[in-house]
């Protein structure tokens, strides 16, 4: 048994497949999501979500958004999505580092909105560490390089 998944940002749709499992970074913590699960709608937080499909397995890096699980069939709209292989490193890190250095350019400022900029971080540091960690492509970890959907 499968579970028909599909990941879709207001761009395109990232990936769509019927796969075996699902981890998720939702606001409650990591959840596995399995074939026959018990229905679920969560936010979703910025990290990586890790699909299994047969022997393979997918990353993709998410900057939040919503899943929901019914009957075996998994819809989650994120607000950003990337492969790992979509993922620009230099340009992360870039991003990373004046994101971090607004938040500390605007301490001192009355009306700053922190949650926006604390969230850009968020998201920039949820794409390093998943470029990073899926790098060098080991065994069994799916890095495509076309947009097979």
């Amino acid at each position: 048994m499968k579970i028909k998944f599909k990941i879709a940002t207001p761009e395109r749709v990232v990936y769509q497949d019927e796969v075996d499992q699902v981890i998720l970074p939702t606001k409650m913590g990591e959840i596995t999501v399995l074939p026959n699960h018990l229905p679920i709608v969560s936010a979703l937080k910025p990290g990586e979500i890790l699909i299994f499909k047969d022997t393979e397995q997918i990353p993709l890096a998410v900057s939040g958004g919503f899943a929901e699980l019914n009957e075996n069939s998994m819809v989650i709209l994120a607000d950003t999505a990337e492969r790992v292989e979509e993922i620009d490193e230099a340009r992360a890190e870039a991003g990373r580092a004046r994101a971090k250095d607004l938040l500390e350019q605007k301490r001192g400022a009355e009306a700053v909105d922190y949650t926006a900029l604390a969230a850009k971080l968020e998201k920039e540091l949820a794409r390093l560490k998943v470029a990073r960690k899926y790098k060098t492509a080991r065994p069994g970890i799916r890095i495509e390089k076309d947009n097979q959907n």
